[in-house]
């Protein structure tokens, strides 16, 4: 049986770690403090250490230092908050085996305590460490919050099948990713991923661009051209912005999808293609439909499954795990090594109401990232419309901290209908502590 030594200050999460991983077979003890985990570890031999990284009397780091001087072989894994990730990549270059970013899954922990211990192969490259940080599309995606669960198991569910998918959402909510993630878990993944705006074709060329054209075939065909179809066969082909093709090329589509053929222009033949579609829109089709607008048809071929992409507010959740996901990849873009986000833009973030979702974060934080000469992006490197953004009527700049963690606890609780057990959960802290909170706060609830 795997031995595991937790280290852990808050107790009932502890606690909770402890009970979980020993009903999955493993023997667990755990400690509170360094001090009580030193002497643990000296009393046994353990396969691998769950350790926070922020400690009361020490820290993560300090521990893991201690840990592999004493037993190399011994797999470490640290568990931090998403706003110190770049610290547990650092941690990684030292003989850290992994890390989980809290809040994490029982089942994300479990995931990394089975590999750690199936494959304890020591330090991981820096090459690595980088990648996992910056993390593949699905794991973005999956996020923390209750509805990107929802998104995840519909992308499960679906993916494996041959069905069409249409995907609905705000502009900017991540589409595209998401049917890259159903391609990427379909039969289909080592096939073409093609992803077509359907907004950006121009209405005299669409018939060539989705179906190809023979040079000389019409005034500017100077080659031959593949299109998008026969670019996608075998894969999956994404229609984005599917709402504006005109009536006509909604004909041509709805043709191609029931016979599975196309033919070129400047041709007399048809060529069988597989494909399987996956369109997106951000408008919504049933009135397009009802207004005539787009063929009733067409859009019960498309919608044999549809999902609901979640607009950032609605994932406030999963926030900080998108920004440091963004931070990792502007680091690499423009050469810099930007830590992390200051408590004050933290703020900032969680207060503001992204028009634009997860494509404004991302933008922002690159332009921040850009900006900034320090570890931490500050105030100062974002924009004016986060800045001037007013929260019940105050500006960020103006709300007190406790004015603004009073709120936050008040929007928590309306948002679990009064839960503490979910508030809790949702602010990142235990039980315990919001009960402190609301009676510091005096809230009558």
């Amino acid at each position: 049986m795997y031995k595991i030594l937790l280290i852990e200050d808050d107790i009932p999460y502890c606690q909770m770690l402890e009970k979980f991983l020993n009903k999955r077979g493993y023997d667990v003890q755990s400690s509170y403090t360094a001090q009580d985990a030193r002497l643990k570890f000296k009393e046994t031999r353990f396969d691998l250490v769950l350790t926070d990284l922020r400690l009361p009397e020490n820290d993560g780091l300090q521990m893991l230092a201690e840990i592999k001087r004493v037993s190399p072989q011994t797999a470490v894994v640290l568990m931090t908050g998403h706003a110190e990730v770049h610290t547990a990549v650092s941690a990684m270059k030292q003989g850290a085996l992994d890390y989980l970013a809290k809040p994490f899954t029982p089942d994300e922990m479990l995931a990394v305590v089975k590999k750690s211990l199936e494959d304890p192969s020591g330090p991981r490259p820096v090459k690595q460490a980088r990648e996992k940080a910056d993390s593949p599309p699905v794991s973005v995606i999956k996020g923390v919050s209750e509805v990107s669960k929802k998104l995840m198991e519909f992308i499960e569910l679906v993916a494996p099948t041959e069905m069409s998918v249409l995907l609905s959402g705000q502009s900017g909510t991540g589409k595209e990713v998401a049917a890259r993630c159903i391609h990427d878990m379909s039969p289909r993944k080592e096939r073409p991923f093609i992803a077509v705006d359907c907004g950006a074709i121009a209405r005299e060329l669409a018939t060539s661009e989705f179906f190809g054209h023979l040079k000389g075939s019409f005034t500017g065909a100077v080659e031959d051209k593949v299109g998008h179809f026969e670019a996608a066969n075998g894969g999956t082909l994404f229609l984005d912005e599917v709402g504006n093709l005109t009536y006509e090329h909604q004909v041509q589509l709805l043709r191609t999808l029931q016979e599975r053929k196309i033919k070129k222009v400047g041709t007399s033949y048809e060529t069988r293609v597989d494909v399987r579609i996956i369109a997106a829109t951000n408008e919504d089709l049933k009135k397009a439909v009802a207004e005539g607008r787009f063929r009733q048809d067409l859009y019960h071929r498309l919608n044999e499954f549809s999902i609901k992409v979640p607009s950032l507010e609605e994932r406030s959740e999963d926030l900080m795990l998108f920004a440091n996901h963004f931070l990792f990849q502007a680091n690499e873009s423009l050469h810099k090594n930007v830590g992390g986000f200051s408590e004050e833009v933290v703020e900032a973030f969680e207060r503001y109401h992204w028009p634009g979702n997860i494509r404004e974060l991302k933008n922002i934080i690159k332009r921040a990232v850009l900006l900034t000469d320090s570890d931490q992006v500050s105030l100062e490197a974002l924009p004016e419309e986060i800045l001037q953004h007013e929260y019940t009527n105050v500006s960020v700049n103006s709300l007190s901290k406790a004015d603004y963690e009073r709120d936050r606890i008040l929007k928590a609780l309306k948002k679990t209908n009064f839960n503490k057990s979910k508030a809790a959960k949702l602010l990142n802290v235990t039980r315990k502590t919001l009960y402190n909170k609301i009676n510091h706060y005096d809230l009558d609830l």
